[in-house]
């Protein structure tokens, strides 16, 4: 039997997700510590470049959605991944605060343009049913970039002397430039384009055949569920950044461990991530995606306060196994979500909407958790505060609409 094209889609997504996210934004917390040291910076300046970096990600997203919606994801998405791609090689040659701040805030755009419509594609590929499932494989190359970031980069800078840092970025920046042309050749944008159906039937559309920028920004605002998601979506930004920005500068700086012991955990957890999103979407396709989120959140928060106070080698693995197993399960579970409520044609756009405020919580969360470290002198307060976000997400999430039977 012949396999559906939506599923060549599907992986190929995977591919995408491990060059924007895997590479391009979750990878900073493995360098961190060394372009701390070779950059001369504090907590607050990591913070902000942090910060930096979902800004750009935050223009992009948003903006990126209602251009993939109208010209197309693929175009989009190809597009976004060469900027990101050159953005970090150049990340490799800054020599200060500011230029470091720059070009991972060019980087954050990159990302936000090719993964935000990356996980909407899904939506137009896949019915309702099976469309938690199928954004789940997508976000599975968050954790395959963890992984190989935590196993490959401590030992590329380790033997590459104080400039280590710079060939990690180069190294990051070319895999991206190389790939991205193999996700042009294989994405499409819709079945129609390879003459089929969506996989698992048909599903009316909830807007005419021709989408404007315009109508596809009305549609998407006028419809209630969108602000739902997006409050509880910020709520995430916030709470799992914190816990990933500073996971490696916590274990090296404050707990003592070895760069090289410190990326071995950061890549278990990035292994038990891997197939989180398909585990929590197809849990919230069974559910809902109410009650798949609310699970999700509670579960994540218990994974913080274990970060913050179990500090010994039990609690730290066990903390990033709970969290690789959920880690992103909340982009996978509330993408699915943003296709149910103004469908697959539009699910770009709605996903880049409730991004708006996704990125909002990452742009504070960093910053308030290097002042907070830098304050205080230890972590744990801003991992503490991770989980308090995390435990209100859960509160949020019962807000959003009921699953149809």
């Amino acid at each position: 039997m012949k396999k559906h094209y939506a599923w060549i889609v599907a992986f190929t997504g995977t591919l995408v997700v491990v060059l924007s996210h895997g590479f391009g934004r979750m990878s900073y917390s493995v360098i961190l510590p060394s372009m701390r040291d070779g950059l001369g910076l504090n907590y607050t300046q990591l913070g902000l470049i942090g910060t930096g970096n979902f800004i750009g990600y935050l223009c992009l997203a948003v903006i990126g959605g209602f251009l993939a919606a109208r010209f197309g994801a693929r175009k989009v998405i190809f597009g976004s991944l060469i900027l990101m791609g050159i953005s970090l090689i150049l990340t490799g040659l800054s020599n200060s605060f500011f230029s470091a701040f720059f070009m991972r805030l060019i980087t954050g755009m990159g990302n936000g343009g090719s993964y935000v419509p990356m996980m909407a594609v899904p939506a137009a590929w896949f019915v309702a049913q099976k469309r938690g499932f199928a954004t789940g494989i997508v976000a599975g190359g968050i954790g395959i970039g963890l992984s190989i970031s935590g196993l490959v980069l401590p030992h590329l800078m380790a033997g590459s002397g104080p400039d280590g840092w710079r060939h990690a970025w180069f190294l990051l920046g070319t895999l991206v430039l190389i790939f991205s042309f193999v996700c042009y050749i294989f994405l499409r944008n819709s079945p129609a384009e390879k003459g089929l159906n969506m996989y698992g039937g048909t599903e009316p559309e909830k807007t005419g055949p021709k989408v404007t920028l315009f109508s596809a920004w009305k549609n998407v605002v006028a419809e209630k569920e969108i602000w739902k998601l997006g409050c509880v979506y910020f709520m995430y930004g916030f709470s799992y950044i914190i816990y990933l920005t500073f996971f490696v500068a916590y274990l090296t700086k404050e707990m003592g461990l070895s760069p090289a012991r410190a990326g071995g955990i950061f890549a278990v957890l990035g292994l038990f991530s891997i197939f989180c999103g398909i585990v929590w979407g197809g849990i919230s396709d069974v559910l809902g995606r109410r009650w798949g989120s609310m699970l999700a959140y509670i579960t994540l928060g218990a994974s913080y306060l274990i970060f913050a106070f179990w500090k010994g080698d039990v609690g730290i693995y066990l903390s990033a196994i709970i969290f690789g197993i959920t880690a992103f399960s909340i982009p996978a579970i509330l993408a699915a979500a943003a296709g149910d409520a103004v469908g697959g044609k539009l699910a770009p756009a709605g996903l880049g909407f409730i991004t708006l405020f996704f990125g909002v919580g990452q742009a504070f969360g960093p910053a308030i958790a290097g002042w907070i470290k830098d304050t205080t002198g230890t972590f744990t307060y801003a991992f503490m505060l991770s989980a308090g976000v995390s435990f209100l997400g859960a509160i949020g999430s019962l807000v959003l609409k009921r699953k149809e039977n």
